[in-house]
């Protein structure tokens, strides 16, 4: 079993990186890879809205210039998903939403019934906003959240201050509990298999 960790703060070793790291390592010590993306400081677009992945059924974004696609291609190999970022004004950042956003439009195949959670990392204030904001698009692809002993939420302003929030830290511990936990039921031999689903019946309110 693995799971995929997106880093998408900008500053690759900073308080979010701490954080995944602390959910990687206790991952391992229950036998479950994983393997931390980092989105970096490259742009990543935001969805136009073309529908061109669904109408020529890609199974990617059309776009093919940023990370999003290399990101989707991993969660092929990946049983569990988990993403982490820095609060910017009460909001994950603006990499965080477009990348997750354009992956369950243009790839929501590789995510359907895979176990997810986010993380928050802030000076402050904001956090569950943001963290709810991530989890948002989990509860629209069959994702199970996974949670833990309190919001997932470190605190932090330099890098590695996150690290001395003892609370922080054994909340990303029993997130990772949580996760292998639910991926060795989910992957076990004789379990049931998914919910059938039935045909999607969308529908808005203009009349």
């Amino acid at each position: 079993m693995k799971v995929l960790l997106v880093n998408a703060s900008p500053r690759r070793e900073g308080n979010t990186y701490r954080a995944l790291c602390e959910v990687s390592r206790q991952l391992e010590k229950h036998g479950v890879e994983s393997e931390i993306v980092q989105l970096g400081v490259k742009p990543v677009r935001s969805c136009i809205a073309c529908n061109q992945c669904l109408e020529k059924q890609l199974g990617r974004c059309v776009f093919d210039d940023d990370i999003c696609n290399r990101v989707s291609e991993k969660m092929a190999e990946c049983d569990g998903f988990i993403i982490g970022s820095p609060v910017y004004y009460g909001q994950p950042t603006g990499a965080a939403l477009s990348l997750v956003q354009r992956m369950f439009y243009s790839a929501g195949d590789l995510f359907q019934n895979k176990p997810a959670a986010s993380i928050a990392v802030c000076r402050r204030g904001g956090a569950t906003a943001a963290f709810q904001t991530m989890n948002m698009p989990f509860m629209m692809m069959n994702m199970p959240v996974v949670a833990s002993q309190y919001w997932n939420i470190v605190y932090g302003l330099q890098p590695g201050e996150s690290g001395m929030d003892t609370e922080g830290m054994q909340t990303m511990r029993t997130l990772a509990d949580n996760m292998a936990f639910l991926l060795k039921r989910i992957h076990a031999e004789g379990a049931p298999a998914y919910p059938d689903r039935e045909p999607w019946q969308g529908m808005h309110f203009i009349r």
